[in-house]
């Protein structure tokens, strides 16, 4: 009984709050009409011509590989690494490729749809969305390294700590309910390939869609997606700009300031702030922090890659959602991805990149890097990527078939 009445309790307050932000948002869009248009162009441009030509062919393209039986023959084959790393099935070597490929939110959309058609268990989906949620090369290398820091040189640097967080992460997740397995792949009998085959067979066979409306579903459920990605950046990008013009994000900063005195940087208080919301905003004012160290910032611009803001997560969640995935433990491996990334990126500054980005820096001062790719650029960069990518996989699953083949009959 007390329970019951402690739950709804949380229910009333969590329903009101929610309430009165909605309320506030409407409100100062009402004042500041101008302000809140501008912000909100502003997103739609940043939808349009930067994330709808990346994500779109792996949205489509992967929605068409999993019709096509894909997976489970990268599954069957992939087992072998996927297992006695990341304790999950070799069909989380997808999602996880397609992640690291593309970016934010494709790894998640690709668990849920794994776990939607029940190919993986809740726990091995609730594993695999931990680490399979990560920001892909184009962000961090041309959008981060070169549009906002101008150098790029520190992209490697970024790439790497966010990966090997995203990776140290997945490990720590492995024994997340340890003693249930995940998804049991065929037994090969020795033959890897021709197992990988049947079961490409047999997955394509469930599923019975013909090629024609098998695109075509895809292609719709890419676009769905896309629309709601596009919302909420949009959403998010009034957001920011409203708490900006009504002094919120500085608010927030002197209390932190004040609470902590040993953190009395206000500058990269309120970056991070605005990072935690949406990660494109906070890693661009990160960059133009001039009172703290190059590591630092570096340091903190991987934090809010890895933790991908509130913007994304509402993306993920709402996919999440769907399945009988934890959100809450998405979240918390998120803000360990954050944590991980940050120290990664302060200990390869300090013991690997300091030397080489102080001297590419000298030439990056000389340099006016501008980061401004077309629509059909970004496009093609991103279908190619995916095409490689997919390539790439089909190449070392078949490795790893032959090495185990060789393996069993020594």
């Amino acid at each position: 009984m007390l329970k019951d009445r402690t739950i709804n309790n949380r229910f009333k307050i969590t329903t009101y709050m929610t309430v009165i932000i909605a309320i506030c948002i409407v409100l100062t869009i009402i004042i500041y009409p101008k302000d809140a248009v501008d912000a909100a162009k502003n997103g739609l441009s940043t939808w349009f011509n930067i994330v709808l030509p990346s994500l779109l062919p792996f949205f489509i393209g992967s929605e068409i590989l999993v019709g096509l039986g894909v997976v489970n023959f990268l599954g069957s084959l992939l087992n072998p690494i996927m297992g006695p790393l990341f304790n999950v099935s070799g069909k989380g070597a997808f999602p996880l490729a397609m992640s690291i490929t593309s970016g934010y939110p494709v790894g998640v959309k690709l668990v849920s749809n794994l776990r939607l058609k029940n190919t993986i268990t809740r726990t091995e989906a609730q594993r695999l969305s931990s680490f399979c949620s990560t920001s892909g090369p184009l962000f961090m290398i041309g959008a981060v390294s070169v549009g906002m820091f101008r150098n790029v040189s520190i992209g490697p640097l970024i790439v790497i700590s966010h990966y090997l967080g995203a990776i140290t992460v997945g490990i720590i997740f492995s024994y997340y309910k340890r003693n249930e397995r995940p998804s049991s792949d065929p037994k090969n009998n020795g033959n890897y390939i021709k197992t990988a085959l049947q079961e490409l067979l047999r997955s394509r066979k469930e599923d019975n869609r013909p090629l024609g409306v098998l695109m075509g579903d895809s292609v719709k459920e890419g676009m769905n997606t896309m629309f709601m990605v596009g919302g909420f950046i949009i959403l998010y990008s009034v957001v920011i700009r409203i708490l900006e013009i009504t002094s919120v994000l500085t608010a927030i900063s002197n209390l932190i300031s004040f609470v902590f005195p040993f953190i009395n940087n206000k500058e990269i208080i309120h970056a991070t702030l605005s990072g935690v919301i949406e990660i494109t905003n906070g890693c661009s004012l990160v960059s133009s922090v001039s009172s703290v160290e190059l590591s630092t910032k570096i340091s903190v611009a991987s934090l809010l890659i890895g933790w991908s803001g509130l913007s994304i997560h509402s993306q993920s969640m709402t996919m999440l959602s769907k399945t009988d995935i934890n959100t809450k433990i998405y979240i918390l491996a998120k803000a360990l991805h954050g944590i991980f990334a940050f120290g990664y990126s302060y200990i390869l500054y300090n013991f690997a990149f300091k030397n080489y980005i102080a001297a590419s820096s000298i030439v990056a001062s000389e340099t006016n890097y501008i980061f401004t790719p077309t629509w059909t650029g970004v496009f093609k960069f991103s279908l190619k990527m995916w095409g490689s990518i997919t390539l790439t996989l089909i190449i070392l699953t078949m490795l790893v078939s032959i090495i185990y083949r060789v393996k069993s009959k020594i």
